[in-house]
């Protein structure tokens, strides 16, 4: 399998020095220093990203050098299109950090207005498209324009900018998971055929075709629950499974899947001492959040082979339940700070040697909405793939997100006998 390339671009090692003449005599007001600090990240052709900076008392202190704040991961088209100049644009593209004191709000009853302080800039060059490991700033820069009489700057802003390739390996399913498509890997304009995917429901009798039919039917508008989905590699083996081990049943009182009760999916890989048997390897559970607009909460547990049997969160993500959206696994971009690695790899698809020192991305999975043909769309970090089952244990996983997004629709839909749609 060959990957393709990938950059990924890190800010990290934050952290804002104020000089004591600037926090006394301060435009800005003494409170707001210690209030919130934060900045905000733009790379042209980007989503904005928002963070915290923490403030450094001591003139001698150093942020941790090994923090990630942000990362933006870049394909080859994007470092293309940052080094083209637009038609807007003089020059080149440029990463730009704006840092902000206080926020919006109220402070000791008196509002608290968020002011801008200062822009770090840092253009994009040649060594952007190299594809090679280059640390492009680490140290202290001053921002603002206010200085003291030596010149000094008041205000400073520490940082690390650095550029890592980050090769994946890029796969789609070819059709609806529930047709057991083919799984392609994807190499510019070439697919390349690697996995297949047999998706299938226990049923429930055994009887007339058509009345277990009704009954299946009937059982699904209360629950879903029997769903299996194997990946098979070329030779029609089963390297990997996935399978609902808790249905997605509507919660008392309501008519879908509620955080109180979530269906959750066991994510497997064959056992190489025992065949035909499978092996525990990630748990999946999701529910649907109600709000303005639905989304479908997956959250992912890594699970232990030894003998404790623990659990690892790897990820929580929201996904629109109309509109689809993005599962992924990636330390940079966890909302949890919490997340806690096993302490050594064991085997086959297994990342838990990840460490909290720039672990980075793992892998991300694009979904549709309820209802839309979706064709999951799937990225692995190359670090993490090993061998073939290595692999076909995420497209498990892709599977099983996949799936949750139409067993977390609501129950509200009311089987009518003649009808083939009941979900």
């Amino acid at each position: 399998m060959d990957p393709q390339a990938f950059t990924r671009l890190s800010i990290g090692s934050l952290g804002l020095r104020i000089s004591t003449s600037a926090l006394n005599c301060s435009k800005f007001g003494a409170n707001a220093f210690s209030s919130t600090c934060s900045c905000e990240i733009r790379l042209r052709g980007f989503p904005v990203q928002t963070t915290s900076v923490p403030l450094v008392s001591s003139p001698e202190a150093t942020p941790d050098i090994h923090s990630i704040a942000s990362s933006f991961y870049l394909e080859e088209a994007d470092v293309k299109a940052l080094l083209t100049p637009g038609c807007f644009y003089s020059s080149y593209a440029c990463l730009e950090i704006t840092v902000f004191i206080g926020r919006k709000g109220l402070y000791c009853g008196r509002g608290l207005k968020k002011q801008q302080i200062g822009t770090f800039k840092l253009d994009v060059g040649p060594e952007w498209g190299e594809g090679k490991p280059v640390t492009l700033f680490n140290g202290w820069m001053g921002i603002g324009k206010n200085k003291h009489e030596n010149g000094k700057p008041e205000v400073e802003l520490h940082l690390r900018v650095k550029l890592d390739p980050d090769p994946r390996y890029v796969f789609q399913f070819e059709d609806v998971t529930t047709l057991s498509p083919q799984i392609v890997q994807l190499q510019g304009s070439i697919k390349q055929p690697i996995f297949s995917c047999k998706f299938s429901r226990d049923r429930v009798g055994q009887v007339d075709p058509l009345s277990t039919y009704f009954s299946d039917m009937e059982m699904e508008r209360r629950e879903r629950k029997g769903w299996k989905v194997k990946i098979h590699d070329l030779s029609g083996s089963a390297v990997a499974a996935a399978f609902i081990t808790t249905p997605f049943v509507p919660s008392t009182g309501c008519d879908w899947v509620a955080k109180s009760n979530p269906g959750v999916w066991l994510i497997v890989h064959p056992d190489a001492c025992r065949p035909e048997s499978w092996l525990p390897w990630g748990k999946l559970e999701a529910w649907r959040e109600r709000g303005i607009r639905d989304s479908v909460c997956c959250r992912f547990h890594l699970l232990s082979e030894g003998q404790d049997g623990g659990e690892f969160l790897m990820s929580e993500v929201l996904i629109n339940a109309d509109k689809g959206g993005e599962f992924f696994i990636d330390t940079d971009r966890q909302t949890r700070t919490a997340v806690t690695p096993i302490p050594s790899p064991q085997s086959s698809g297994d990342f838990s040697a990840l460490s909290p020192i720039g672990a980075g991305f793992v892998m991300n999975c694009r979904v549709q909405g309820e209802g839309k043909r979706s064709k999951p769309l799937v990225q692995l970090a190359m670090r993490h793939v090993t061998c073939m089952e290595d692999a076909a244990i995420f497209m498990a996983l892709a599977a099983a997100v996949d799936l949750s997004i139409e067993a977390c629709k609501p129950f509200r839909r009311k089987f009518r006998r003649g009808s083939r749609h009941s979900l």
